[in-house]
């Protein structure tokens, strides 16, 4: 059975408007169950990935979102009620060029 949430991926800046970057991601993905997923998202050129907070929301047709997971750092993340804890988050710099 294939588990086929919508998944948001949102980004809070600790300062200044989070309007001011730009996060670009899949609208969709879909999974089968006991498999590893990577849900992606790339937060535009300009911006450092330390000054943000990571979440990552589950939003079912017709439900408001709800978080799955908050990523703070690698030693601080938190996972929302009821989110098995198969779910982990991490963030990572683009190699340069």
């Amino acid at each position: 059975m294939a588990w086929t949430p919508v998944l948001l991926g949102l980004l809070r800046h600790c300062t200044g408007s989070p309007s001011q970057s730009m996060l670009t991601q899949p609208s969709s993905l879909s999974a089968s169950l006991e498999t590893t997923t990577r849900l992606t998202c790339t937060l535009s050129s300009g911006f450092s990935i330390d000054s943000f907070v990571i979440s990552w929301c589950q939003q079912k047709s017709g439900s408001p979102p709800w978080c799955l997971l908050y990523y703070y750092s690698d030693s601080s993340t938190y996972l929302g009620s009821e989110v098995p804890s198969c779910f982990s988050g991490s963030k990572t710099r683009p190699h340069p060029h």
